[in-house]
């Protein structure tokens, strides 16, 4: 049976620190963006910190959309999923509000040194979870799995282009990755500060990261956030309500005169939309 605390169980903590992998999940706050699952993992990537508060090890990526629901005001929602492979089964979520401690920066530099924990080329951040609610269920139809080994192909990836930059290839830098690619999440919210800071600095142009006829069409600022089809809507609305009140003036506070408008103009563009 499903149940709900208000913070981690002690009891189910060790179980916790145990998985090989979880995924989390997050969101823009526009109904338009798009919804984001991240699988995480790794040996000491990720802990509990005490009851309510979640931290894991976040590492460079060609995307950066937990950060950016995160950054976005009056937002920040995160859910962490994990699930039992092996032994008794069990699905566990944790619902709470994201911190991101971005590397480099002061409250980064003070959690590493707290907690011990050590940093790879590719750390770009580490984010804290603060729980407000733990759910748990069954997990009956949850497959067994054996573990076999946690890939390294990301850590090599990263510490080869350290390499490259100690040698003295700047363009290897990882503020530069940064700037290329986690500058901007999938629907143009700002991505990491220190990924908007080098783009600015040494004027990188994102990539884009989404195609076809859904995408964004005002990639990279603010105005990612409104489709061209939202503006064109704007306009048309305007300049029907300009022809509204040319033709019916002081009348426009009828009701029957409102309502005639509404029959004659709105609704049908409402349906060609």
């Amino acid at each position: 049976m499903g149940q709900f605390y208000e913070e981690i169980p002690k009891s189910m903590i060790p179980w916790i620190k145990a998985q090989k992998m979880f995924w989390v999940a997050s969101a823009p706050l526009s109904g338009k963006g798009h919804v984001n699952v991240s699988p995480k993992g790794g040996d000491d990537y990720f802990g509990v910190l005490d009851t309510k508060t979640f931290w894991y090890h976040e590492l460079t990526g060609s995307g950066n959309e937990t950060v950016s629901h995160i950054y976005e005001p009056g937002n920040n929602r995160v859910t962490v999923l994990m699930n039992a492979f092996e032994g008794p089964p069990r699905i566990m979520r944790l619902f709470g509000h994201g911190r991101v401690l971005e590397a480099s920066t002061p409250e980064f530099e003070a959690f590493v040194k707290e907690h011990k924990i050590d940093c790879i080329p590719g750390t770009r951040s580490i984010i804290l979870i603060d729980i407000h609610q733990v759910g748990t269920s069954c997990g009956f139809s949850v497959p067994y799995y054996d573990f076999k080994e946690h890939r390294p192909i990301l850590n090599d990836f990263f510490r080869k282009k350290a390499e490259k930059e100690a040698a003295g290839n700047k363009d290897e830098s990882l503020p530069k990755y940064w700037a290329s690619k986690n500058a901007w999440s999938m629907d143009g919210l700002p991505g990491t500060h220190n990924a908007q800071k080098t783009m600015k600095s040494d004027g990188i142009t994102p990539l884009k990261k989404m195609v076809g006829p859904l995408a964004p069409t005002a990639y990279g600022g603010p105005g990612a956030r409104y489709a061209f089809r939202d503006m064109l809507l704007a306009a048309i609305m305007g300049a029907l309500f300009a022809v509204l009140v040319l033709q019916y003036g002081g009348r426009m506070l009828d009701r029957d005169v409102l309502v005639k408008a509404e029959r004659a103009f709105i609704s049908p563009l409402a349906t060609l939309w």
